[in-house]
């Protein structure tokens, strides 16, 4: 009889802590958020993840706090996120880095797949292949017969080893179906201001930083990477538009927490960035610095695993045919 007593309160204590838990998940978020970014403040990155601190806010009722821990690369803040507790109050927003990880690094300290729960797509930064003034073409088509004739002649400024400007540039050499010779800069700005110069020619960089030369006529712009044409730049084609799908890049932003998030909590921040993708608020802020939306439909955690997952196999494959060493 006692011994069926103590079972009886051990399983309504059960059930009152598993009722206090999904009470607990139910009521989710109580508290400040903390959304890392991992780059330093003032760049692309950090912009982007600050207006999505602000839609999550209005979105969720809670300060959402952005955090900046850069270093390694990228991987030093998302591995900071890969080892928070799984509670929905830590999360990280990361572009293709994210996907690009595990060919550049032998150890990243992550998998980008298996150590998040993906909550979904937010925000995409086509990048746009520019040259200086010099360059005696005009169109796309124009530009890939004179690179095919002049070569490794041609130089093509990139920001680093692995960068997206450095995986445009590779893509942009395999369309053409030659090399041409590489440049690398410290950072997307010097290599601008080299391409301004005219002591480099070509250069692939996010709209974010470099459709104000284009407007200016500074640079001429070729191609605009994705499906979708710029209101800033009605005139410029995109690679879809042209057929040329082998230079599908850009630095997309998805929502991530730490694996073994639960489920309900996950739905929850899902709801909450489909909300902030339809926000006309948050539109405009990204739109006023040539960055997309992704649809509300894309916002999910199925869709942005699937998007993941092909890309990581997407530029393993890449970063391996052009010979880049593992970091």
């Amino acid at each position: 009889m006692i011994r069926l007593a103590c079972r009886l309160v051990l399983g309504l204590a059960l059930v009152a802590g598993l009722g206090l838990a999904a009470r607990a998940q139910d009521a989710f978020p109580t508290r400040t958020l903390s959304l890392v970014t991992p780059y330093a403040p003032g760049g692309g990155s950090d912009l982007v993840t600050r207006v999505l601190a602000e839609a999550l806010r209005r979105q969720l009722g809670q300060t959402v706090a952005v955090q900046n821990v850069s270093g390694g690369g990228g991987n030093i803040g998302v591995q900071q996120v890969a080892r928070a507790a799984p509670d929905g109050y830590t999360l990280l927003l990361h572009h293709i880095g994210m996907a690009t990880a595990p060919a550049l690094f032998a150890n990243p300290g992550f998998d980008p797949v298996a150590s998040f729960e993906q909550i979904g797509l937010f925000a995409d930064m086509p990048m746009l292949l520019v040259g200086n003034k010099d360059v005696p073409a005009t169109t796309m088509a124009e530009l890939l017969a004179w690179v095919r004739t002049q070569r490794e002649a041609v130089t093509f400024a990139s920001s680093g080893q692995g960068s997206a400007t450095h995986l445009c540039a590779i893509l942009f050499q395999q369309l053409a179906g030659t090399n041409v010779t590489m440049v690398q800069y410290r950072g997307a700005a010097p290599a601008l201001a080299d391409l301004q110069g005219g002591r480099v020619q070509l250069l692939c960089d996010v709209t974010a930083g470099i459709v104000p030369y284009v407007q200016s006529g500074a640079v001429k712009g070729f191609v605009l990477t994705g499906t979708r044409r710029l209101d800033s730049l009605p005139n410029l084609p995109t690679t879809a538009e042209l057929g040329l799908q082998e230079m599908d890049i850009s630095a997309w932003f998805g929502l991530y927490a730490p694996a073994g998030t639960p489920r309900p909590v996950v739905e929850r921040l899902a709801a909450a960035l489909q909300g902030a993708t339809r926000d006309a608020e948050t539109r405009a802020k990204l739109a006023g610095m040539e960055t997309l939306v992704f649809d509300a439909g894309q916002a999910t955690p199925a869709a942005h695993r699937a998007r993941l997952v092909a890309q990581v196999a997407q530029w393993r494959q890449v970063i391996s045919t052009a010979g880049i060493p593992v970091n």
